[in-house]
């Protein structure tokens, strides 16, 4: 895991990246560790894919510096782009020809990549006994895996993956996470995924970075978003007359209430103000008809945080 005394496989700085009028990457910093898996959340189109492509070298940033393994991406390329891997989309293979073969020509483009390291990684993803076998008698999750190898051939030092888990079964991502982990906390790899499953993200991420609108919003563990999830105070009143309950105590509790319905309406408000909160109603007419506490999902911190914006699955 990240320490403040490790140096970063990864360095995004103050970048930004626009198209015509449109900024889809808006002045985004942060730094990626050796041993962990990093996630980018947010839904679609929230600057996720902009900015794996530019770390990746298919964008340039407007503005703002990349530096991989030491490296400036924009002074020393060569140099950065050694120490990276990743797949962006799908993987790009020769349907005809074998894994193996797939493995051995595209090891021609890095130096030292031997028999012996083809056969470690294909070992790694579980495909060591299907080496042989054409591309196109792979299943969607092989194909995936075969590409995780080929992106891990040469060693790097920073492994970057856009939506990695689109399309496959729950076994497929299952074994993709796995995998995922043991590179990073085993090996030392900086991972780095994106997604928009927070589901997802929660099994296979140390750290994520919320991102919405180009903006990068947060970054946090795993942890302290299921502690705040856990720390949350919404409570649901069941009353006759929500709307008139909404003005009451709107007025001693500003920007606390949503999801105003025929008969309730939800405020997130500390356990100790709820009492008050139910003599204040009481004290107005409102007929108290039940209360009951929610439970926070992960879900709904990302829409705190995001101020509610487009919905995550």
């Amino acid at each position: 895991m990240a320490e403040s005394a490790v140096k970063p496989a990864l360095q995004i700085q103050k970048v930004t990246k626009t198209f015509g009028r449109k900024t889809a990457v808006d002045n985004v910093s942060f730094d990626l560790y050796p041993g962990e898996v990093f996630g980018f959340l947010g839904p679609n189109g929230a600057g996720k894919t902009t900015i794996i492509k530019m770390v990746m070298g298919f964008f340039r940033p407007n503005e703002g510096t990349i530096i991989i393994n030491g490296y400036n991406r924009k002074t020393d390329y060569e140099a950065a782009m050694s120490s990276i891997g990743g797949i962006v989309e799908n993987p790009e293979m020769y349907n005809s020809l074998s894994a193996r073969l797939n493995l051995k020509m595209y090891a021609r483009l890095h130096k030292g990549v031997t028999e012996e390291r083809i056969n470690e990684v294909l070992e790694l993803v579980g495909l060591l006994d299907r080496a042989d076998d054409p591309i196109k008698k792979y299943s969607l999750g092989m194909k995936q895996r075969i590409g995780l190898a080929q992106a891990m051939l040469h060693r790097p030092k920073v492994l970057i993956l856009d939506e990695p888990t689109n399309g496959l079964d729950p076994a497929g991502i299952h074994l993709l996470r796995d995998i995922l982990k043991k590179l990073a906390h085993e090996e030392g790899v900086a991972v780095m995924v994106s997604s928009h499953l927070l589901s997802e993200m929660q099994l296979m991420c140390d750290r994520i970075g919320i991102i919405n609108h180009g903006k990068l919003l947060r970054i946090c563990s795993i942890e302290d978003l299921m502690h705040q999830a856990e720390n949350s105070s919404v409570y649901r009143i069941k009353t006759s007359n929500p709307s008139k309950a909404k003005e009451v105590l709107s007025e001693k509790y500003p920007n606390r209430i949503s999801n105003v319905e025929a008969d309730t309406l939800d405020i997130e408000i500390e356990e100790s103000q709820i009492n008050e909160c139910v003599r204040t109603l009481v004290s107005s007419g409102s007929d108290i008809l039940g209360v009951q506490k929610l439970e926070s999902s992960l879900e709904d911190v990302f829409l705190e945080i995001t101020g509610g914006g487009t919905k995550i699955e």
